[in-house]
């Protein structure tokens, strides 16, 4: 899509908006501030700027012709793990070696109250789809296995189907849950199977419904197996569904893995994914796609460490006690004690996957840090994300600048390839990035 394409949409769809009494759209612009201030601990916030509907500027898909590949850092090189799959948006590795690529989309709106609603959807499934590439046999499991060690997969076999738009995966010795939109399900698990056929035991509903706004559900499960860990987005982008629709929402759900029960483990988290645990402290990270509508350069997206009972600001404030005035009525107590994030990673930059390295097959100033897969804006005129970084940590917190690690999805003309999302270290210590609208499972290993 060229720019002149993307300015048009922009002001076709605020003309609209003044037809209809709206206000207008941000970020119809060459000169957005530069975002990179914002990285960081202590990022540097700009002044709000309100609009009913922001920019919208979205990447066309071309995909990756045979030979292409991305562009990755010095000392490393990459490879296609597995091509051919339906929007694979997370992968899990099983304790033989065994990948699995989870493919999902959106679950489908059966009603929309409003045109915000109409609108703000369309957007997103833009963003999440790619424009209308094919979805016909996606919400699946596929196991990839490379028999050979050769780095690329000799059996791709359908491992769970029919699920309802799935995103997490946890291990718990032989019982496999699978985080989809609406339930954590259980199934049985034995090693070496590719296809699991007996029938899933719901172990718990998660928070869904017809208009899920914030649909992937990310699922990690405790170091001693007792707990699992679901992060539940928002149903909207500042409660404009109304607050009822925000039960156990915007958080992350401890759940106990016999009974099904769960508990708030931690709120205020807009939309929380990529849950990980931090190699030297245990602690868990996430990482959190923060709210839209205040301009291109607000709010920032983050990662951060995740206290027990802690609050993060949704919707009332962002990064601590930045007060969001759209938001009614007020909360002061809520903002007050609100949490600041670990780290800014810029705003919009949508990650929706995390992973820490402790394996030794990449060179060594990675290990202990964390490899964040950002799956790029679609609300600021010039692109942000669209590439994996890697954060340096040291005692158990980010101790530098992110690191571009994996980058060339976006070309010119406002096109990409495809598009990062949920990452995973394989068995052999290799990064391995879901490219949801490439439709391909990218393997970072170190340059021979």
């Amino acid at each position: 899509m060229s720019r002149s394409l993307a300015l048009f949409r922009c002001n076709v769809l605020a003309l609209i908006l003044l037809c209809g009494g709206g206000a207008l759209l941000a970020g119809c612009s060459d000169n957005e501030p530069d975002p990179t201030s914002e990285i960081g601990p202590n990022p540097k916030l700009p002044e709000q700027a309100q609009y009913l509907i922001p920019s919208m500027h979205i990447a066309s898909v071309i995909g990756w012709k045979e030979g292409e590949t991305p562009k990755v850092a010095d000392g490393l090189q990459i490879k296609a793990l597995a091509t051919g799959l339906k929007h694979p948006r997370s992968v899990y590795v099983l304790p033989n070696g065994d990948v699995l690529a989870v493919e999902s989309i959106a679950p489908p709106a059966a009603s929309i109250k409003r045109p915000k609603d109409l609108i703000m959807g369309w957007i997103e499934s833009m963003a999440t789809s790619g424009g209308g590439s094919s979805t016909e046999g996606s919400n699946r499991i596929t196991l990839l296995r490379d028999a050979d060690g050769d780095g690329v997969t000799e059996v791709k076999e359908t491992f769970l189907d029919h699920l309802n738009s799935p995103f997490g995966v946890a291990l718990v010795g032989n019982e496999l849950y699978v985080a989809d939109t609406d339930a954590i399900r259980r199934y049985p698990y034995q090693e070496g199977e590719t296809k699991i056929t007996e029938p899933a035991t719901v172990l718990t509903e998660l928070p869904g419904g017809p208009i899920d706004h914030h649909w992937t559900k990310s699922l990690v499960a405790s170091e001693d197996g007792n707990k699992l860990y679901a992060g539940v987005g928002s149903n909207s982008n500042i409660t404009e569904n109304g607050i009822e629709a925000e039960k156990n929402r915007a958080a992350i759900l401890e759940v106990d893995r016999q009974t099904g029960s769960f508990r708030i483990f931690a709120d205020g988290l807009r939309n929380p994914n990529g849950l990980s645990w931090e190699p030297q402290t245990h602690a868990l990270w996430t990482v959190v796609n923060e709210r839209d509508e205040l301009g291109p350069n607000l709010v920032p997206d983050y990662m951060t460490s995740v206290k027990d009972g802690g609050f993060y600001g949704w919707p009332y404030s962002y990064f601590g006690q930045n007060v969001d005035p759209r938001v009614m009525p007020q909360r002061p107590d809520l903002v007050a004690k609100a949490i600041v994030p670990d780290y800014s990673l810029s705003s919009h930059v949508a990650p929706l996957g995390m992973a820490f390295y402790t394996a030794d097959n990449l060179p060594a100033q990675y290990k202990g840090g964390a490899f964040v897969g950002e799956h790029g804006s679609w609300n600021r005129h010039e692109f942000n994300g669209y590439k994996v970084v890697f954060v340096p940590f040291q005692n158990g917190k980010p101790s530098g600048k992110p690191q571009d690690i994996v980058t060339g999805f976006l070309q010119g003309d406002d096109q990409t390839h495809g598009r990062p999302v949920g990452l995973a270290v394989d068995k052999a210590g290799g990064l391995l990035i879901a490219d949801d609208v490439g439709n391909t499972v990218w393997r970072v290993t170190a340059a021979k």
